[in-house]
């Protein structure tokens, strides 16, 4: 199970390689994606809180990549975190996010991406439940629950 101390490490020197790699171009990428799916994981925006479909969400399920479809988080280790965005305790597994320092907007947080595609997530934090002590703080416009 990952802690914080393994994300400083992975946001510091590198990712675990993912499984397998999906690039396009951006007009692939608009081609797929809604104007908002593309602004949050292409561009990096994040969508306002309390506004995602899965913020208050329980269904059971996998939350996929919106781009590449990649598992990402299982519905098992979604929480409330009364942040405004759906929050997960860690990924599905170690390789399926990658994280990137970030010292936009005057603070130092850690941005998570898909490591299958570098879909702009989110950003994890330090303050989750136990056992990881992590909190995935994820845009919903970035995910698709497959309920399957």
């Amino acid at each position: 199970m990952l802690n914080w101390n393994n994300i400083i490490k992975f946001a510091n020197h590198g990712t675990p390689a993912p499984d397998k790699r999906v690039e396009k171009t951006e007009a692939e990428w608009r081609e797929i994606l809604t104007d908002a799916q593309f602004k949050i994981t292409r561009l990096k925006f994040t969508e306002r809180a309390h506004s995602g479909a899965f913020c208050a969400s329980h269904e059971a399920g996998k939350y996929n990549c919106i781009c590449c479809d990649e598992p990402l988080f299982d519905s098992t280790i979604k929480f409330e975190s009364g942040s405004g965005w759906p929050s997960f305790t860690g990924p599905i597994k170690e390789n399926a996010v990658n994280y990137i320092k970030d010292d936009s907007h005057g603070m130092v947080r850690v941005e998570t991406t898909c490591n299958t595609c570098d879909a702009h997530l989110g950003h994890v934090f330090p303050d989750g439940p136990a056992p990881s002590g992590l909190r995935y703080c994820i845009n919903s416009e970035s995910l698709n629950l497959d309920k399957s």
